[in-house]
């Protein structure tokens, strides 16, 4: 009891500036760019690729 009455002025003095905290700004999304549009590419025709020849070797009886 007597740990509770010791902390409890600390914890009324850290409430307040909780409550003060500034509001949530949202980030803007930024535009894509050449590069990460190029990456995507070779991205999604590797993996075009490899459906390919994952399709090939299980069709191979």
């Amino acid at each position: 009891m007597k740990r509770i009455l010791t902390t409890t002025p600390y914890l009324a003095l850290t409430l307040p500036t909780t409550a003060l905290a500034e509001a949530f700004d949202r980030p803007i999304p930024q535009p894509q760019t050449e590069a990460a549009e190029f990456w995507f590419f070779v991205g999604s025709v590797a993996l075009l690729l490899s459906l390919v020849a994952v399709q090939m070797l299980v069709s191979r009886r």
